[in-house]
């Protein structure tokens, strides 16, 4: 199962719109894996939203995309206290992002980690949890150990 990174939650999203989400997400994957360009995710993630807002209601959005040059399935966290327009489907703030990045074989995977991902960030509990958690271990705990 593919593992959320400590290096991939951002604790407190520095960004106040969509577009600036998007852009802290692919600089973020760009620190740790410098050979896949920010600008080349952003697009892709960018792309992806105006097929469709990944702001899946609750406070709750999944952007996600294929990436070429990707050599495995990425996870990233990031929250906004504040929370962030996102064009949710309940046109309400979104407090908890989490982004996932495929390589475009991996489709099968793709489609499992999305619906994991779902699944899981249904359970308030665990959003709960996500918002309150002191630290990236807490997070990456939290999401690593949930069983759906």
């Amino acid at each position: 199962m593919v593992q959320l990174e400590e290096q991939c939650i951002i604790l407190e999203l520095e960004s106040t719109g969509k577009d600036a989400v998007l852009r802290e997400f692919a600089e973020t994957v760009h620190n740790q894996y410098p050979f896949i360009s920010s600008k080349v995710i952003q697009k892709i993630l960018t792309e992806r939203e105006q097929l469709g807002s990944t702001g899946v209601g609750n406070g709750v959005a999944i952007p996600h995309g294929k990436v070429p040059g990707l050599e495995k399935l990425l996870l990233c966290f990031g929250r906004s206290t504040p929370g962030i327009a996102f064009e949710a489907a309940d046109n309400q703030p979104v407090h908890i992002f989490v982004m996932i990045l495929s390589p475009p074989g991996m489709s099968e995977e793709y489609l499992h980690i999305l619906a994991r991902v779902s699944l899981m960030l249904k359970n308030n509990a665990t959003k709960t949890n996500l918002l309150q958690a002191t630290g990236k271990k807490n997070i990456s705990t939290i999401f690593n150990n949930h069983e759906n």
